[in-house]
């Protein structure tokens, strides 16, 4: 571990001037890559004393030892020398971005002479003009039966068209209609390309022309008479509505926006982006990000722009971008943004009201959904589970690895109404039927009250063991239910020193020597040994951190949803003591109110409101929820 002061440039020799800096370690890899509009001042914050940074800033600066910077003219330019440095060195404190999927697109081969349609997944195929991504396959092939229809443009391969241009001989597609390339003799070169033109505006989201056109001609069509060329553009004309039925009107006509929804926690964060064109949901994308650093939502907003328009140019770059939460360098990345687009400005915005921020609800719910999805994915694979418990045990410096993990959350609201539980994990995984839930009558904190569980515990514990060392009749052995009946190697509270402490002391008095304690605290993810002055720090990225995490969220949603029963269950039966207040009337008022909460608030007038209540009982039910 490299002490900080050893590197450390003298301030004067750091330049005030915009600019990059990168954080190396011995042999040379660059650890960190980060920008500032002032270097001196940002490189200052780094060699703060230790015990005043962040536990994982602190970790970066004592792994590396070195860091150098180069100036540049502005904070734009600045913003592009980081994106290409994170892109060429991989810092591995910087954030990770993982793809889902490699997802289908659908291209145009704007390049070629006569441009062609086609399904891929090859994001690097020149001068081709992309449009999704689409998240099924099938999805791409049914969007360009329908659009060949409505645009009969070329989709035989590039050997076919050759051949055919060639030989004078439609392509095999062509003959039998599903190719209206000039390899298949029915359209000039010149005249596909102003087809192809029409299929790329039409998909960039300038569809209402188009359908206002093909109805204009049909009608024109079939009041000439020329019932053949109105039935083409009646076929056309459906075709057309049936690719808009595939893709819902989410916003006004004429919006083209991307939006980005971001669910995160301190190791990991899930980005869902929506591609909005002509106010249709055209595309949809998911990322996973592992957060090494701390990061918050403007700084992840910042990476994740970054990365999606790192090689966009023109129209891929839309007018708004949404956003949860606006980076500091807006401005930086608007002009940034702009100069990709190349025609006309680029806004960065947050949805506060209407179509927009309901859209963003469901971003953030679609990224909500991905970030569980890759949590349960991850924590289901046998080999990462094996690594964490593995990874477990040397860090914690135990004998042996923890196959039973137990971990234990205090919840109270304002010092009222608390509970405590019990999880459990074996092999990595949760064992739900053995989850405990705890009430606690009366305790002055946190601490107290983890003590006091523990010693309820693990005199459960010292019960069952005396049990087994007694002769029990075997039948009454198998059909006796035990409480807690193996001991965990781990024992996890959630919390820092002050919990561990008091988990120490309820082992200690219940003379257990052989269950490892540690703690984890959320704020920083620092999980805390009782016999350590500073806590064991374990890699973002790692399983074992996200193995403890796991199991000190789901203890914490345990002890929340138990705590809420119980309030919920304490406040129906006051209610159910009133009297000439029964289950249908207490319904009726928790439905009305919407929640306790409303109802206590509630006056005597605004309760006898209720169907049912008169003025009477309203004032029975007031004075009974104010005297509780």
């Amino acid at each position: 571990m490299a002490d900080p002061l050893s590197y450390r440039p003298k301030a004067g020799e750091i330049p005030t001037q915009p600019g990059v800096y990168r954080f190396k370690n011995d042999a040379g890899r660059v650890l960190y890559v980060g920008k500032a509009k002032n270097l001196r001042a940002r490189l200052s914050n780094y060699f703060a004393p230790l015990h005043s940074l962040h536990e994982r800033t602190r970790r970066m600066v004592t792994s590396a030892s070195g860091v150098d910077w180069t100036v540049v003219g502005s904070d734009i330019e600045a913003l592009q020398l980081e994106y290409t440095w994170i892109k060429e060195f991989d810092p591995p404190f910087n954030v990770k971005f993982r793809d889902d999927k490699t997802y289908p697109f659908m291209a145009i081969t704007l390049a070629d002479e006569a441009p062609r349609v086609l399904v891929t997944r090859n994001p690097k195929i020149r001068g081709a003009k992309y449009f999704g991504p689409y998240p099924k396959i099938w999805a791409v092939h049914d969007t360009i039966d329908l659009m060949i229809k409505a645009f009969p443009i070329r989709t035989c391969s590039d050997s076919s068209y050759k051949l055919a241009m060639q030989t004078g001989r439609p392509c095999f597609p062509g003959q039998i209609g599903r190719c209206g390339g000039p390899c298949s003799g029915k359209v000039t070169i010149a005249e596909h390309r102003a087809m192809v033109d029409d299929f790329v505006s039409f998909m960039t989201g300038n569809d209402r022309r188009f359908v206002t056109e093909a109805t204009r001609k049909m009608k024109e069509a079939a009041a000439a008479q020329d019932y053949e060329a109105a039935a083409k553009y009646r076929d056309r004309l459906l075709a057309l509505e049936a690719v808009l039925a595939k893709s819902a009107v989410v916003l006004s006509d004429n919006v083209d926006a991307d939006l980005f929804g971001i669910e995160h926690d301190e190791l990991t964060a899930a980005v869902q982006q929506f591609v909005v064109r002509g106010g249709r949901i055209r595309g949809v994308r998911s990322w996973t990000v592992d957060k090494e650093l701390d990061l918050d939502e403007s700084d992840l907003v910042e990476a994740i722009l970054q990365r999606v328009y790192d090689a966009a140019s023109g129209t891929d770059v839309p007018k708004e971008i949404i956003v949860p939460e606006l980076p500091d360098d807006t401005t930086e990345l608007e002009a940034w943004l702009t100069a990709r687009r190349g025609k006309g400005s680029v806004r960065l915005k947050t949805a506060q009201r209407g179509e927009k921020a309901a859209l963003m609800q469901t971003a953030q719910m679609n990224a909500k959904n991905a970030q569980m999805l890759y949590k349960t994915r991850r924590s289901a694979d046998f080999v990462a589970r094996s690594q964490a418990m593995s990874d477990i045990q040397e860090a914690l410096g135990m004998e042996e690895a923890p196959l039973r993990m137990e971990c234990y959350d205090v919840s109270h609201l304002g010092g009222t109404n608390i509970v405590a539980s019990m999880v459990v994990f074996e092999d990595g995984l949760p064992r739900k039927d053995q989850y405990r839930r705890f009430s606690i009558a009366d305790s002055t904190d946190d601490t107290e009250s983890i003590y006091q569980v523990l010693t309820r515990r693990l005199a459960y514990l010292r019960e069952d063991e005396e049990e087994s060392a007694t002769e029990v009749d075997p039948l009454e052995q198998v059909t006796k239910p035990k409480k807690f009946a193996y001991p965990p190697q781990l024992l996890i509270v959630d919390g820092g020193v002050p919990q561990v402490q008091a988990a120490r002391r309820a082992l200690e008095e219940s003379g257990r020597t052989d269950i490892q304690l540690a703690g984890i605290a959320k704020r920083l993810e620092e999980v805390w040994l009782p016999d350590s002055d500073y806590p064991v720090i374990l890699p973002r990225n790692s399983e074992a951190l996200f193995l403890i995490q796991r199991i000190r969220d789901e203890a914490h949603r345990f002890a929340i949803s138990y705590q809420r029963a119980k309030r919920k269950k304490d406040i129906g039966s006051v209610l159910s003591d009133i009297p000439g207040l029964g289950p249908s009337r207490i319904k009726v008022l928790l439905k009305h109110f919407g929640s306790v909460a409303r109802l206590k608030l509630a006056t005597p007038a605004e309760i006898a409101e209720v169907k049912g209540v008169g003025p009477q009982l309203s004032a029975t039910i007031h004075e009974r929820l104010h005297s509780r």
